[in-house]
């Protein structure tokens, strides 16, 4: 036997370990490991269930993906008018997240079907199986981990800006207080506005938000910076605005149903997988001039060896968190949350209350229904001390007092509450920086000055009756007064009664009360049903209380007029 020298044996040595080694590389690759790919799992999964139908379809309530897949059409929630991400135009959908929707579609083997849908109602249309699917622009943060079942990993991630005109002294949180914000209903990042003191103006879609903006409608708009994104590219909107402020960072998350749609969600967890390690979501994202930083760094992400894996959600070095957004529970949050489950096992009535449940939330109610008292007392005392200068007025005997007042009159009675309320509004913040105390001020002003021409109207055709009635009798004005103002008693509490009824029109010009707090409550939490049948009856039996207390008041002035 020939025997090999030292070095020779120290070569096959190094060989033998390269081979090993490379083999030991090998088995780990993705080809070697096939049956952990996520590309295996999702094959076996979808196996199953075809192979259970379609017997599985004449189930009374099957799974999503049975149903999807019985059907052979899935129901996509994306959005209509969401630049680069989905828009509908002449019947032709396109965007980012239309692609991907589309690719979800063909790897499940069916047809998509797209529903529009908006930030408010996604979450109750997924709820109420009218769609199976969201791919709409959906942060996901903790709060909607309750309410759905949100697909991972994330096929994009945006932060809100805040936008305003570049002359616009806002620099900081500390600027924004105060200030009245154009926002989305149901957008995520709304508690933080409202949080940091600051007014939100709703609107139900972001494409409003531009032309709020350019109109003057809106000072400010918040808004996701990737739907931005599309209007900055405008030279003429570039030139004239900016981004104030960034915050709120989240991830996008596609989403199922809790109830039945664990399968179907498995399935996409593992296409997005597959979408972000083959470059999928980048190619569909540079198409349409998205921004692709995030979807680099995910594609780096899951093409690792740990993440390239069936399991690679359950890692977290993969995945992403979602954000945390739960904002301070009140003290009592407890009882409450008793008090609905109580209620909905006795009545079947899925009653939430969240203006009592967060911190946030039960300030802002506590605020609007003390500023709504201090309105409704304040448009009252308002209308009564109006009244009593126009019936003088329109009364006098003196042109130079009587015509200014009539031609005045003529003008509020012609004017909609809601133009007096704007004039009103503007002139004080004309004068004086914008406040919410100032807001309110207006708003008395105004809901006294409709109210209280219409009763001081009243008042001086009682004056002109009394004239006639008593003609070449003695009366002084105090008298004369005195028993015009007994009889228009029910003409002066019937505008009192109309002032109260009218108050929640503040919310128009931005004023705190009950309504613009509820407003914003339901801008950030879901049971928006509760909470204005709620306002209902606050409102209810305000104008219960205020009717009451102006019955008293008539009946004291129809006293002293007997008297008299």
């Amino acid at each position: 036997m020939k025997i090999l020298p030292a070095r020779a044996l120290l070569s096959v040595r190094a060989i033998t370990l390269t081979v090993v080694f490379a083999a030991a590389l090998l088995a780990g690759t993705p080809q070697a490991r096939s049956e952990q790919s996520p590309e295996a799992a999702l094959a076996q999964l979808l196996e199953q269930a075809r192979g259970a139908l379609p017997a599985a379809c004449a189930q009374p309530k099957p799974d999503s993906l049975t149903r999807i897949l019985c059907s052979r059409r899935i129901r996509i929630g994306v959005r209509d008018s969401y630049p680069l991400f989905g828009t509908l135009q002449d019947g032709v959908r396109q965007g980012y997240e239309i692609d991907v929707a589309r690719g979800v579609a063909r790897r499940l083997g069916v047809e998509p079907e797209f529903v529009g849908v908006k930030a408010a109602n996604r979450i109750p249309m997924l709820a109420d199986d009218r769609i199976d699917l969201i791919i709409a622009t959906m942060g996901h943060n903790t709060q909607r981990d309750h309410e759905v079942r949100f697909v991972r990993p994330h096929y994009y991630q945006s932060e809100t800006a805040l936008i305003g005109p570049k002359e616009l002294p806002v620099a900081d949180w500390k600027d924004i207080t105060g200030r009245t914000v154009c926002v989305t209903i149901g957008n995520g990042s709304n508690a933080d506005l409202v949080s940091r003191g600051s007014w939100l103006m709703l609107f139900d879609d972001a494409v409003a938000l531009p032309d709020g903006l350019r109109d003057q409608t809106c000072t400010l708009a918040g808004q996701d910076d990737s739907f931005f994104a599309y209007y900055f590219t405008d030279l003429d909107f570039a030139g004239r605005f900016e981004q104030k402020l960034g915050f709120a960072q989240v991830p996008w998350g596609m989403a199922v149903a809790r109830d039945g749609g664990e399968r179907l969600g498995r399935a996409l967890d593992l296409i997005s997988q597959i979408f972000h390690r083959d470059g999928v979501f980048l190619d569909a994202a540079r198409r349409h001039r998205v921004h692709t930083g995030f979807l680099e760094q995910q594609q780096a992400a899951w093409q690792r060896l740990d993440c390239n894996l069936d399991t690679g959600i359950a890692n977290p070095a993969c995945v992403l968190q979602p954000r945390d957004a739960a904002l301070q529970p009140t003290p009592f949050v407890h009882q409450i949350d008793a008090i609905e489950g109580w209620i909905a096992a006795r009545t079947g009535i899925d009653l939430t209350l969240p203006m009592l449940k967060t911190a946030p939330a039960w300030s802002l109610f506590l605020d609007g229904v003390v500023n709504s008292l201090v309105l409704v007392a304040g448009a009252l005392a308002a209308t009564l001390a109006f009244a009593l200068a126009f019936g003088a007025a329109l009364g006098s005997g003196l042109p130079l007092l009587r015509w200014p007042a009539r031609a005045l009159t003529v003008t509020l009675q012609s004017s909609p509450i809601v133009l007096t309320l704007v004039i009103a509004a503007a002139i004080v913040h004309g004068v004086f920086n914008y406040s919410s105390t100032l807001a309110l001020c207006a708003a008395i002003v105004a809901l006294g000055l409709a109210n209280g021409c219409n009763a001081g109207q009243a008042i001086s055709e009682a004056i002109a009756t009394l004239r006639i009635e008593r003609a070449g009798l003695a009366m002084g004005r105090g008298e004369l007064f005195s028993r015009a103002l007994s009889r228009s008693a029910t003409q002066i509490v019937a505008f009192l009664i109309n002032a109260a009824k009218g108050t929640p029109i503040a919310s128009f010009i931005g004023a705190p009360e009950l309504l613009s707090a509820l407003t914003d409550i339901t801008s950030f939490s879901t049971g928006r049903v509760t909470t204005y049948s709620l306002l209902l009856v606050f409102y209810t039996a305000v104008v219960i209380g205020v009717v009451w207390l102006c019955g008293r008041f008539r009946r004291l002035l129809e006293r002293s007029y007997a008297a008299a």
